[in-house]
C-alpha cells in the first residue's frame, strides 16, 4: 500500500482539494465573530471597558494557543484525521451558544470551545497539506490552504455584518455557524483520509537533520525557526488588536454596522486572496524577504490607521494590511516546514502555532490595557511600532536557508532593468538598439 503514495500536489489533487474545502468551513466559524461580537458586548450586555470586551480575544487566543501545542504532540499519536473529527464535534455547539448567551461569561465559554475547535481542525489541515505535497511547492500549499481559511472568515465576517444590519446582532447571523460545523464534521468523517504514509515515505528521503530540542529550537534558538516563531506572534498579537479595535473605532466615527462589516471583512479577504499569489512567491522568493517585507507593511499600515477617517481611508489601509498579511502567513509555515525534518514537523509546527496564537491573548491585554489608560490611538501606534520591531528582528537574523531562492530586491532590479531596456551600467542594450535601429530604416 505505501508503495501506491506519491508525494506531491498533482498527485495527491482530489484529497487536497477536500483538504482545501474543510478549511474554508474551519475559516467560517472564526468569520462568525469577526464583524458584530464586540458590539454585542456594548449593546447587549453594556460591556464599556476596551479590556473586557477584549477578554473574548484573550481566551480564544490561550485556548487555541496550548490546543495547537497538543495536536502537534498527539498528531503522530492519534492521527490527524482523527484530531481533525474530535475539533469539529467540540465545535458544534459554539453557534448555538453564541445566539442564546444570556450574559458574556456565555460567550467566554463559547470561545474556549472555538479556540479548541480551531487548534485541533486548523492545524491538522495544515500538517496534512504539507504531508501530501512533500518538499516542493510547500508555499503554494500553504497559500492555498490559508487562502481558503481566511477567505471563508472575510466571506462570513461580511454576511454576519450584513444580517445583523437587517435582522439583528442575534440570532440570524449565528444559524451560519450550524450549517458550517456540521458541513466540516460530514466532510471530514467521510471523504478525509489520513497522512501517515506520505510522512513515512518523505522521512526516507529528507536530509533535514532533527531537532534537538524541538521546543527551544522552534521558539527562539534556530534562527531561523525562532524569527518566525517571533513574527508569528506579532502578527497575530496586530491581529487580534484589529479583531477587537477596528468594529469599536469605526462604530466611535458614526459608521454604520453594515460599513463596518464591509470594513472588517476587506483585510482578511485581501489576507485570503493575495495567499493565492505569496504562496507560490514563497517557492521562488528567499523566504526572509517575503517575512520582512510583509512585517514591514504591517507596521505602516497599522499606524496610518490613527490618521484615517473615511470609508476609502480604513478601505486601503485594511487591503494594505491584508496584503502584509499575505505575504508572511504561508511563508511562516513554509518556512517550518523546509527547517525541520519530517518526524519533527507536526510538533514544530505546533511549537510555532503556540507562538503564534499566543499573540491574539497578548494583543488584546496590551491594546486593551493601553485604550484604557491612555487611548485607542495610542495602543494602535503601539502594537504598529511592535510589528516594525518584528520586521527588523527578520532582517538582521534570519537567512535564506534554500540556496535557490531569488531576493526580491534582485529580481526587482533586473525586472526594471529588462523593461527600461538598459544594463546595469545605463547603457541601451541589444534588443533596444534593433529595435531604435529597426524603426529608422
Amino acid at each position: 500500500m505505501a508503495a501506491q503514495v506519491k508525494l506531491g500536489l498533482k498527485e495527491n489533487r482530489a484529497q487536497f482539494a477536500l483538504l482545501v474545502l474543510v478549511n474554508g468551513f474551519v475559516g467560517g466559524m472564526v468569520g462568525l465573530e469577526r464583524s458584530i461580537l464586540p458590539q454585542i458586548a456594548e449593546k447587549e450586555f453594556a460591556i464599556a471597558a476596551k479590556t473586557a470586551i477584549l477578554s473574548f480575544i484573550v481566551v480564544f487566543g490561550i485556548v487555541k494557543a496550548i490546543t495547537n501545542y497538543y495536536t502537534g504532540t498527539l498528531a503522530n499519536k492519534f492521527g490527524r484525521k482523527n484530531l481533525l473529527i474530535a475539533g469539529w464535534v467540540i465545535g458544534i455547539p459554539v453557534p448555538f451558544i453564541l445566539m442564546l448567551a444570556p450574559d458574556w461569561n456565555w460567550i467566554i465559554a463559547a470561545n474556549i470551545l472555538l479556540g479548541i475547535n480551531q487548534g485541533l481542525t486548523w492545524s491538522s489541515t495544515v500538517v496534512m497539506k504539507i504531508d501530501l505535497v512533500g518538499e516542493k511547492q510547500r508555499g503554494f500549499a500553504m497559500g492555498l490552504n490559508e487562502f481558503a481559511g481566511y477567505i471563508s472568515v472575510a466571506i462570513v465576517a461580511f454576511l454576519t455584518g450584513w444580517i445583523a444590519s437587517e435582522y439583528g446582532v442575534r440570532p440570524y447571523p449565528f444559524y451560519l455557524g450550524i450549517g458550517i460545523v456540521f458541513l466540516g464534521l460530514l466532510s471530514s468523517i467521510f471523504f478525509i483520509k489520513d497522512t501517515k504514509q506520505h510522512v513515512a515515505i518523505e522521512t526516507t528521503t529528507s536530509v533535514v537533520p532533527k531537532l534537538k530540542n524541538i521546543f527551544w529550537d522552534t521558539s527562539w534558538k534556530n534562527k531561523n525557526l525562532g524569527s518566525v516563531t517571533q513574527a508569528g506572534l506579532i502578527n497575530n498579537l496586530n491581529d487580534g488588536m484589529a479583531w477587537g479595535i477596528l468594529p469599536v473605532v469605526l462604530a466611535s466615527k458614526g459608521f454604520s454596522i453594515a460599513a463596518i462589516g464591509i470594513i472588517t471583512a476587506v483585510y482578511p479577504a485581501v489576507w485570503g486572496i493575495g495567499q493565492l499569489f505569496t504562496g507560490k512567491m514563497a517557492d521562488k522568493f528567499c523566504k526572509k524577504d517575503m517575512l520582512y517585507m510583509g512585517m514591514l507593511l504591517q507596521a505602516f499600515a497599522l499606524i496610518l490607521l490613527v490618521w484615517a477617517n473615511t470609508m476609502t481611508h480604513f478601505v486601503v489601509l485594511s487591503a494594505v494590511l491584508g496584503w502584509g498579511t499575505a505575504m508572511v502567513y504561508p511563508t511562516f509555515l513554509a518556512t517550518v516546514a523546509e527547517n525541520t525534518n519530517p518526524q519533527d514537523r507536526a510538533k514544530s509546527i505546533g511549537i510555532f502555532r503556540l507562538w503564534r496564537d499566543m499573540g491574539y491573548a497578548i494583543g488584546a491585554i496590551l491594546t486593551g490595557i493601553i485604550a484604557d489608560l491612555i487611548s485607542i490611538n495610542a495602543s494602535i501606534i503601539f502594537i504598529g511600532v511592535l510589528t516594525f520591531i518584528s520586521s527588523a528582528v527578520i532582517y538582521y537574523r534570519m537567512k535564506c536557508s534554500d540556496g535557490n531562492a531569488v531576493k526580491i530586491i534582485d529580481w526587482l532590479t533586473n525586472k526594471i532593468k529588462h523593461d527600461t531596456g538598459t544594463t546595469s551600467t545605463g547603457m541601451p542594450c541589444e534588443r533596444r538598439i534593433a529595435k531604435v535601429a529597426n524603426a529608422f530604416s
